[in-house]
């Protein structure tokens, strides 16, 4: 189930699903602890005798604010005759969760309305010695067990605090949890529970005919009792209104400073860029880790998550926000990956974010060989997106402590981690995680690693590295042509695996092919290149009312049931924007570069209607397939829009 509207402050994330229940939890680090372990928060309403939780009863409609991380929702139950307007937003500066909860009479008479919250908590990711109770000195529910805290409370317009609540056991035959006994309009006042622990509150709302009527609702995160307390306290004092104001602002400031002319993209595009940079922001945690996706229904497949920060895909993320102008939020990703590199200079796979190492699923033995479990396009990718954050930033100041410590160091690895006899880099991990080889995209990323080095090199007056930098990459790309050029089929093979002879080239197709130009290995325009990418848009552009672009033929990654045999697999947005930046890439007028607008177009169109994008779509019904959102997808939408208003801006000057 797609996650449609995330909320978060870089400290406390909380994730929707499409029926408007909290369904991750993640404290203190974004995307690590995730207190609800996927489980649903059940949120419903009792009304005439009648109990309604959110699911297909419900009209619902889940965006945000304009230019905000403040959520605006409408859920309408024809049926029981309410209209519900729901805000949720966790405090910019504060480990506080809120929601207003407006309810709208639709019926001819005054009614009594009870809402009712359910709380699923897996403290630390299991049900394993949980506590929850309702605590008389604040009038609140908690959760707990060792340094973490759940404080929930409420008010209505004529109350402050819990009154009708229960606690209890779940996840056991006869215990469906809590939420059972709010059915009946009624909870059962039980104050404690332990071990697999669940708790519901309600709170009752007086609707006049016709009318409106204002409750709010919070979830304070700390690390001990008395740090919930005294933010309990904070709500209590400031008001969950002026909480919910101050974030609205505060987000509309910080949209604001990426406000600009975005050349003459239709406004449903310039609409997900808004959107996607501040999605973008809540995947990132106050520490550093740029995290890949919170998403936790993919544990379902691997019992592993997309919850940790790749170097790769924090580059590309680290990338877009500079060129957007927020230089400012990824500086201290930068430290972070200063901070985990190895000795040697290169990354691992993935990191917890709290830069631990994450788990891995690369070998270090590959045919009897010991190999690094790596894929060095990681690496390489760090050095080319911090010479663009300097680029944007001018900030030398920042760069000087990572001149030694992550700039040379992962430059000399990239050199020296090189086949001494075709000058190609070693082999290791591709890009999508599933071969070891010499693959192209990470050759690409290799070059322009080295190039940023060199870059930063002749910043600080090295000019003795910097040349060496830069002749490694012209070897590096002059191998590219020699080695992983197919001649037969006139364009560049995937990947190559070494023989004695040379390579042996793995002639699938695949999208990844399309970084040799958007990295600057080979000129968009080189013949060379043009068949290439004509390759790709003809084998991977799928065949259905959906289209889009898969990443290469035969690719069954989460390939659904129902998906037609003879597509090479599903749309991915970030395989469909690389085609629109090749597109800008190459574009030598607006009639060319207008060609790249169809690609964003499908990405506005397939994205949810919070403009959240997902990794992939479903073939058929466009319907969000394995994580959503997906950090990366944003950060290329960014990219791809920015580097079409620079180059919209380029032509129309050179008129």
């Amino acid at each position: 189930m797609p996650k449609d509207i995330p909320i978060s402050n870089g400290n406390l994330l909380l994730n929707f699903d499409q029926d408007y229940q909290i369904r991750d939890v993640y404290f203190p680090f974004i995307g690590q602890e995730n207190h609800s372990k996927g489980d649903a928060f059940r949120f419903g309403v009792w009304v005439d005798g009648q109990c309604s939780w959110m699911g297909p009863d419900w009209e619902k409609d889940l965006r945000y604010q304009d230019n905000s991380l403040v959520t605006d929702v409408h859920l309408t139950n024809r049926s029981l005759g309410l209209e519900l307007r729901c805000h949720d937003a966790v405090d910019v500066d504060l480990n506080i969760y809120l929601r207003k909860i407006e309810v709208t009479n639709l019926q001819a008479k005054e009614r009594q309305v009870r809402l009712f919250f359910h709380h699923d908590f897996h403290l630390y990711g299991n049900d394993i010695g949980d506590t929850a109770y309702f605590d008389p000195r604040t009038r609140s529910l908690i959760h707990y067990k060792a340094n973490r805290y759940f404080l929930i409370s409420c008010s209505d317009p004529d109350t402050w605090g819990v009154h009708s609540y229960a606690c209890g056991a779940k996840e056991a035959p006869g215990r469906d949890g809590t939420w059972k006994d709010a059915e009946d309009g009624e909870l059962s006042g039980t104050p404690i529970a332990w071990g697999s622990a669940d708790s519901t509150l309600g709170i009752t709302l007086r609707l006049p005919s016709p009318g409106t009527a204002t409750a709010y609702y919070w979830i304070a995160a700390g690390a001990n009792y008395h740090e919930v307390a005294g933010l309990n306290q904070v709500v209590t004092g400031k008001t969950p209104a002026a909480l919910l104001r101050r974030t609205t602002n505060y987000w509309g400031a910080w949209a604001a400073k990426a406000a600009r002319p975005l050349a003459d993209l239709p406004a449903p595009v310039t609409d997900i860029f808004n959107r996607s940079l501040l999605i973008l922001r809540t995947q990132i945690d106050k520490r550093g880790a740029i995290i890949a996706a919170t998403d936790s229904d993919i544990v379902r497949f691997g019992r592993d998550t997309y919850s940790y920060m790749w170097g790769r895909d924090g580059a590309f993320v680290a990338a877009a926000l500079a060129k957007a102008g927020y230089t400012h939020v990824c500086m201290k990703f930068f430290e972070f990956c200063a901070s985990v590199l190895s000795e040697d200079g290169y990354l691992y796979q993935h990191y917890n974010p709290d830069g631990s190492l994450a788990s891995n699923w690369h070998p270090w033995i590959v045919d009897n060989r010991t190999v690094l479990p790596i894929q060095e396009d990681s690496t390489a990718l760090i050095l080319w997106a911090l010479w663009i954050h300097y680029d944007c930033s001018q900030d030398i100041e920042f760069i000087r402590p990572l001149y030694d410590r992550l700039i040379k160091r992962s430059a000399d690895f990239l050199v020296a981690h090189r086949d001494p006899e075709t000058k190609l880099p070693l082999p290791c991990y591709d890009l999508w995680e599933e071969r070891f080889g010499v693959h192209s995209f990470t050759v690409a990323a290799v070059i322009a690693g080295l190039r940023a080095g060199a870059n930063f090199a002749r910043l600080f007056q090295d000019a003795s590295l910097a040349d060496h930098y830069d002749a490694a990459a012209e070897e590096i790309s002059a191998a590219l042509v020699r080695h992983l050029y197919h001649p037969g089929l006139k364009r560049y093979a995937r990947s190559g695996y070494r023989t004695a002879q040379g390579y042996d080239l793995d002639e699938t197709i695949d999208i990844s092919l399309s970084g040799l130009a958007l990295l600057g290995a080979v000129l968009p325009r080189d013949p060379r290149m043009i068949e290439t990418m004509d390759a790709l848009r003809r084998e991977l552009w799928l065949p259905t009312p959906v289209a889009g672009c898969a990443r290469y033929t035969n690719d069954r990654y989460q390939r659904p049931d129902d998906g037609p045999a003879e597509i090479p697999g599903n749309p991915w947005f970030i395989s469909t924007l690389w085609l629109a930046e090749y597109a800008i890439a190459r574009a030598e007028s607006l009639a060319e570069l207008h060609e790249a607008v169809p690609y964003l177009q499908w990405c506005e169109k397939n994205a949810l209607p919070s403009g959240v994008l997902a990794e992939q779509v479903h073939p058929l019904t466009s319907a969000p397939l394995s994580v959503s959102p997906l950090t990366w997808s944003h950060s290329a939408f960014v990219w791809t829009v920015l580097q079409y208003t620079e180059k919209h801006r380029a032509l129309q000057a050179g008129k």
